[in-house]
């Protein structure tokens, strides 16, 4: 599992009870212990460890910085104070966590200690003045399960927005001239999103590939995994070539700093090395660092932000939307050639030759089934969307590469949006259900969440109010 540390800031607002707004801070800390959840506190910044001096906002904004915080969370432990939360937040342009607990009822004589719910409306609006995106978590006890669940999605969120900040993508190869489709705007990407490319050319590959096997030791525990953990249909040579392929990759990653890998993977690749780098690429997946085909950045993108929404719980797979199932109007075959990682296959995989290529270096497997996410980041004339949507796996034909045949509400929607645009015919899956925190992190990202089977009032209320 991904971690991820939250900026803890409860805050408290003059004319309400202190010591009330003390306490429920004392026990929203015992909460998120008792969850397992890092935060970094603000308890040694003034005698109540609250949040309602704008004298202390640079103080905290320097210490949460310090511990590397991912989000703020502002605990409404009586009204607050509003602009005082505002200015912490715009400060550190992070995602911000909005809530309270539930106010107890009033005493005999009508006194109310906290007023927290009606301090959210205030805060919200503020908020909002301030050009400050910000997530809400509905007003609820701290031991309801919408308070656990609202959290735990938040930090997903957090761990989407960090990870999207930070990525950086080995470009290997330019896109096949026949891939018109995968062409993508670097410059824009830097500028709206801080994503970087790495480019390099397909010699330094090989060139890389070329001293792993004059050193050996790793190539030959890649070649002993494969014979552990697949069914190798290929030569001795052919397998010493996928494992080079793999440990080149896993260097230049490190040496340029990346976090996902776009690969150019045919023709002149092919002709270079004599294999598919598909199952190369399918164990790199298997790591937890994206690697696509047909050098699809916005395709890496999308699956930076899926691997991130599941906090590595689940690895992602990279799929082509294929053909139309042929006995399920509202199913579709999503398959390559072979790049998807070793845990999403639901058999031992096997390495093999794939369709329409007459080189070894493919993996095939069907994938579980089960219900599923699938996203696609893409964008055109300077605007950017999130296609994204639920999916099952069902039964249908086989075929070769790695492929699942998927279910989804309206087929007939979805391709409508595939066809129509910005999207292509590449996307990215994960068996999860990651869908609100995709959806939530968009908002922070500056990218349109575009959902093919869910209204958006379905979605945002499975965020601010999750399984209730």
């Amino acid at each position: 599992m991904a971690t991820v540390k939250l900026g803890f800031a409860p805050t408290r607002r003059a004319i309400f009870s202190a010591p009330a707004a003390v306490e429920y801070a004392g026990y929203t800390r015992n909460k998120l212990r008792e969850l397992g959840i890092e935060f970094e506190d603000i308890d040694d910044i003034n005698e109540e460890g609250l949040l309602f001096d704008d004298n202390d906002v640079e103080t905290i904004a320097k210490k949460f910085e310090a511990a590397g915080v991912k989000g703020l969370f502002l605990p409404h432990c009586n009204f607050g104070t509003e602009y005082v939360c505002a200015r912490l937040a715009k400060r550190l342009g992070l995602p911000v966590l909005l809530w309270g607990p539930r106010d107890e009822r009033p005493d005999e004589n009508g006194m109310r200690l906290r007023d927290s719910q009606c301090g959210l409306f205030a805060t919200g609006k503020v908020l909002r003045r301030f050009r400050i995106p910000f997530t809400y978590l509905t007003n609820c006890n701290l031991d309801d399960p919408e308070f656990e669940k609202g959290v735990k999605q938040f930090l997903a969120v957090c761990n989407v927005v960090d990870v999207m900040r930070h990525t950086r993508i080995l470009q290997i190869g330019p896109r096949p001239f026949d891939f018109w489709s995968t062409m993508c705007n670097e410059g824009e990407l830097l500028e709206k999103f801080n994503v970087q490319l790495s480019p390099i050319p397909l010699p330094e590959l090989y060139a890389e590939m070329d001293k792993a096997k004059k050193e050996g030791a790793e190539v030959s525990e890649v070649v002993t995994y494969c014979n552990d953990n697949m069914c190798v249909n290929c030569s001795p040579m052919a397998l010493e070539n996928i494992a080079a392929l793999k440990v080149a990759m896993a260097h230049l990653v490190k040496k340029y700093g990346c976090n996902a890998v776009a690969i150019q993977c045919w023709n002149a690749l092919q002709d270079g090395i004599g294999i598919m780098p598909c199952a190369a690429n399918s164990l790199l997946n298997e790591e937890g660092i994206p690697v696509v085909c047909e050098t699809d950045i916005h395709g890496a993108i999308s699956a930076v932000m899926m691997e991130a929404a599941g906090m590595d719980r689940n690895r992602t797979f990279f799929a082509d939307w294929t053909v139309r199932h042929p006995d399920n109007d509202n199913g579709e075959l999503l398959q390559h050639c072979g790049p998807w990682p070793i845990s999403v296959a639901k058999e031992k995989p096997t390495i093999d030759i794939p369709v329409a290529f007459d080189y070894t270096g493919s993996v095939m497997a069907e994938a579980k089934h089960g219900p599923m996410t699938l996203c696609r980041f893409d964008g055109d004339e300077g605007e950017y969307s999130l296609l994204l949507g639920h999916a099952k796996g069902i039964d249908g034909p086989y075929t070769r590469g790695t492929y699942v045949w998927v279910e989804v509400e309206d087929l007939a929607k979805l391709e409508y949006k595939v066809v129509t645009g910005p999207y292509i015919h590449h996307c990215v899956g994960i068996h999860d259900d990651v869908v609100p925190v995709l959806y939530e992190a968009c908002k922070y990202l500056g990218i349109k969440p575009d959902l093919y089977d869910s209204s958006e009032e379905e979605v945002e209320r499975q965020i601010y109010a999750p399984g209730k």
